[in-house]
């Protein structure tokens, strides 16, 4: 879910991964990974990236808050 959130912000701000990775410093894969929830990312990292993509990591963390409750158990 986290995942998918960030990816939605990502292309919301019109950038690549290559892009936010480089504004992010860290591995494209990296973002790669965390696009597919195959990473959680640590919260300086999800701060990091947040920043990057000029929205609130609370936004992001929310949203996938809201989504986890709507899918239920």
């Amino acid at each position: 879910m986290m995942g998918q959130e960030l990816r939605k912000a990502r292309q919301r701000a019109g950038l690549t991964q290559e892009q936010l990775s480089f504004r992010a410093g860290v591995s494209r894969p990296y973002i790669s990974e965390l696009e597919r929830n195959h990473k959680s990312p640590t919260v300086d990292t999800l701060f990091r990236i947040c920043d990057a993509l000029q929205v609130s990591a609370a936004d992001i963390v929310g949203r996938v808050d809201s989504a986890r409750k709507k899918k239920g158990p």
